[in-house]
C-alpha cells in the first residue's frame, strides 16, 4: 500500500503544472505603507491561499532597496516588491536579461516637503538651498533632481547651487527640524511625517505632475530565471495580489490596523494614526502598471546621469493569465 502510495505520489509530481510539495517562493518586500499590498497578501492569507497548501513561502522583510535588488540578482529571493527606479536600473544593469515586472502594486505617496520658515513658496527659491531625498539614484532622488533641472536649477555636485544629501527616510525627519537641511523629496508615510510632525510645507505633490495623477511607487519584480521554471506559481502569486489589492480597498480601517501591527512587529516602531490616515489618503493601491510612466522615469535617468540608456523594451511581462487587477482607490 505504502508503495503504491509513493508511486502515486510521484507519478502526480510529474503532470503538467502540477505543484509539488517542494515549491517554495522566495518573497521580498518592505515593512513600509508603500508595500502594504504585500503585507495584506502575507497576513491575511491571500497568497497561500492562491498558491495552495503545498508550496511553501519564504517572506523576507528588507530594510533597503539596493539589499533587496541584490538579493534578486544573487538569486536570494524570487520575486520582490521593489520603487520603479530600482526596477528600471536593475532592468538595464541586467543588460535586460535578469528580471522582469509583471504586476503594479502601489501609485502615488510621494512630496517634496520644505520647512516653512525657508523662505520657499516657488521652485526658483530653491537656488542655494540644502535639500535631501532617501538614496542617490532611488525614485524620489530621481524626481526631486529632475525637478530641479526643469526648473532650471543645478546641482551641487555638477557646478550647481542646490545641495542634494541622501540621507535615510528616519533621518531626514530630524535634519529636518533641527533646520539642517531646508526641504526632502520623500514618500509616504514620510511626507507626512514632514507635515505633521515636523510642520512642514508642501511645495510639490508629486501627483500634479503626472498625467491623471498617477505615477507608480511600487512595483512586483520577478527574476526571468524564476518565471520560466515557476510560471504557474508567479501567476497564482498575482491572483492573490489582486485578492489582497481588492480587500485592501474595501477595508481600509482594517487594513491599516494590518499593516501597523505588521509595521510595528518588524520594527518595532508604528506609524501614529494621524500620519496613516494622512498617507493612506495620498496612495492609490492597484495591480495597475502604468507603462509610460516607465519611459519617462528611464528618460529622466538616463538624463541625470545615472542610466547608459533609456531602452526599457522587455521590461514588463504581459502575459501572464491572472485575475484581472482591481483598479483600486484612493481613501
Amino acid at each position: 500500500m505504502c508503495q503504491r502510495w509513493v508511486l502515486f505520489l510521484v507519478a502526480w509530481s510529474f503532470l503538467p503544472g502540477a505543484v509539488r510539495a517542494e515549491d517554495v517562493i522566495r518573497v521580498g518586500y518592505f515593512p513600509n505603507l508603500t508595500h502594504a499590498v504585500a503585507m495584506i497578501g502575507l497576513e491575511r492569507g491571500f497568497f497561500a491561499a492562491a498558491l495552495g497548501p503545498q508550496t511553501v513561502i519564504d517572506a523576507k522583510a528588507f530594510n533597503a532597496g539596493p539589499a533587496e535588488m541584490e538579493a534578486l540578482f544573487a538569486g536570494a529571493i524570487d520575486l520582490g516588491y521593489v520603487g520603479p527606479g530600482p526596477a528600471i536600473t536593475g532592468f538595464v544593469r541586467s543588460k535586460g536579461k535578469a528580471l522582469r515586472v509583471v504586476s503594479g502594486a502601489a501609485m502615488g505617496g510621494a512630496s517634496l516637503i520644505v520647512r516653512p520658515d525657508a523662505g520657499v513658496e516657488r521652485a526658483a527659491d530653491l537656488a542655494g538651498k540644502r535639500l535631501a531625498s532617501p538614496q542617490i539614484g532611488n525614485t524620489q532622488d530621481v524626481a526631486l533632481r529632475t525637478y530641479l533641472r526643469e526648473a532650471g536649477l543645478g546641482t551641487s555636485d555638477h557646478g550647481g547651487t542646490v545641495t542634494v544629501l541622501p540621507v535615510a527616510n528616519a533621518d531626514i525627519l530630524t535634519l529636518l527640524a533641527s533646520k539642517q537641511i531646508d526641504g526632502a523629496w520623500v514618500p509616504e508615510p514620510w511626507a507626512s511625517v514632514l507635515r505633521l510632525q515636523a510642520g512642514g510645507k508642501e511645495l510639490v505633490d508629486e501627483r500634479s505632475l503626472w498625467p491623471d495623477g498617477k505615477f507608480p511607487t511600487t512595483v512586483v519584480m520577478v527574476s526571468t530565471a524564476f518565471l520560466a521554471a515557476h510560471r504557474p506559481l508567479v501567476t497564482a502569486w498575482l491572483r492573490g495580489q489582486s485578492e489582497a489589492v481588492t480587500w485592501l480597498n474595501e477595508h481600509p480601517t482594517e487594513a491599516k490596523r494590518v499593516i501597523n501591527e505588521t509595521i510595528r512587529r518588524l520594527t518595532t516602531r508604528d506609524i501614529s494614526p494621524a500620519v496613516l490616515d494622512e498617507a493612506w489618503g495620498r496612495l492609490t493601491f492597484s495591480s495597475a502598471v502604468q507603462v509610460d510612466a516607465f519611459d519617462k522615469m528611464a528618460q529622466d535617468a538616463q538624463a541625470l546621469g545615472y542610466l547608459p540608456t533609456a531602452q526599457i523594451q522587455g521590461l514588463f511581462e504581459g502575459d501572464l493569465e491572472k485575475a484581472p487587477p482591481s483598479s483600486g482607490s484612493t481613501r
